[in-house]
């Protein structure tokens, strides 16, 4: 039987076990280059025999019109590309696995962090209701410009440009944010676009973007480097809840399984908040019926324990977990949990921005 520690084969890579890192922001990165700092930080998460089976990166924009936060990383340049080489080379040493998180926040930025003062981008010219992090502390996100068709056309090439980095750069493959409200969903969901061209309108039009994306890196990488991250309910980054979510991911699911992704990694209910939405008169959504669609590896995130998480390998209800707070407090989380140890606790005044504390100094057990 499957157990939370046993390797697993995920498309062209293999992990030592199941535990995994999810995606963390942290904004620890001037310049927008990945730093010795951030080195350190995965290098201490990276030995699957005591952290994890599997790295996230933080989410790195894929263009500079992708950037919606203060000091995050991007994965365009010849710069970043050596700056994660170091960040892979130290993983690898360590016997790890890791991953980047393609992102483009869409309309969740400010335009002083945009090329010359620009205007985000999204599918819709509608702002979002919510703040981003920007020099002097938190600001009202800015009001967005629909894409155009070619700009649409370009934005797919960024992504096949920033896989072909991550290659460079010495990842074992690339995971798609196309989650928490960021541009991919902001297509997805008829709550947020509202276009009447190829790209609009009916669920196929919606899932359009996504497919195009998800084509062009698995034709550069291949499907086998490639992952994606999905939050079917959340109501993260204002985005509003999708008329019938489960025929529009059931509809996602039928292009992606064609493609050979690696994994595909669900966070369940609200980002960061309850895994249960019902209360908020959200109808219960079908998690397994998007499984059973899917030809590759599950992975699962959001509150999960250790009981929970052992539980849910066993049952093979999903084939990884993915923890956020836990990977940051415990760089040596498998054998925490494995040992069924106790966790410490994150620093929440230390997750976005700031040095080695909160980020490196965490300690491990014993």
């Amino acid at each position: 039987m499957n157990t939370l520690f046993s390797p697993l084969q995920v498309g062209n890579f293999s992990v030592a076990n199941r535990v995994v890192m999810a995606p963390l922001t942290r904004n620890r990165a001037p310049g927008r280059v990945p730093n010795d700092l951030m080195v350190e930080y995965y290098r201490q998460r990276a030995n699957p025999a005591a952290g994890m089976g599997l790295i996230i990166t933080e989410a790195s924009q894929i263009s500079p019109m992708g950037q919606g936060y203060l000091d995050t990383p991007g994965i365009y340049s010849p710069e970043q590309v050596a700056g994660w080489k170091k960040v892979t080379d130290a993983v690898h040493a360590e016997g790890g696995k890791i991953v980047i998180q393609l992102w483009h926040v869409g309309r969740i930025s400010h335009s002083s962090l945009l090329p010359e003062g620009a205007a985000p981008v999204s599918s819709t010219s509608r702002p979002a209701k919510g703040k981003t992090y920007i020099e002097g502390g938190f600001a009202e996100v800015s009001a967005p410009r629909a894409l155009g068709i070619d700009e649409i056309a370009a934005t797919v090439q960024d992504y096949r440009h920033a896989a072909r980095c991550a290659m460079d750069a010495g990842f074992d493959g690339v995971e798609i944010h196309a989650a928490n409200g960021y541009l991919i969903e902001q297509f997805l969901r008829d709550s947020c676009n509202d276009r009447t061209d190829a790209y609009g309108g009916s669920i196929e039009n919606r899932v359009r973007f996504l497919k195009e994306v998800t084509e062009a890196i698995v034709a550069e990488i291949g499907g086998g480097r490639t992952g994606i991250r999905l939050s079917p309910i959340t109501p993260a980054n204002d985005i509003g809840q999708d008329a019938n979510a489960q025929a529009l991911f059931g509809q996602v699911m039928s292009v992606l399984a064609p493609l050979g992704l690696a994994y595909c990694h669900v966070v369940e209910g609200a980002t960061g908040g309850p895994r249960d939405l019902t209360d908020q008169g959200i109808a219960a959504f079908d998690y397994a019926a998007l499984k059973a669609a899917f030809p590759g590896a599950w992975m699962v995130n959001n509150g999960y324990d250790r009981a929970l998480a052992l539980e849910t390998v066993a049952s093979g209800r999903a084939d990884l977990i993915a923890f956020g707070k836990a990977a940051i407090a415990n760089p040596d989380l498998s054998r925490r949990l494995q040992a069924d140890l106790p966790l410490a606790a994150v620093d929440f005044t230390t997750l976005y921005g700031g040095g080695a504390k909160g980020y490196t100094d965490y300690p491990v057990a014993g």
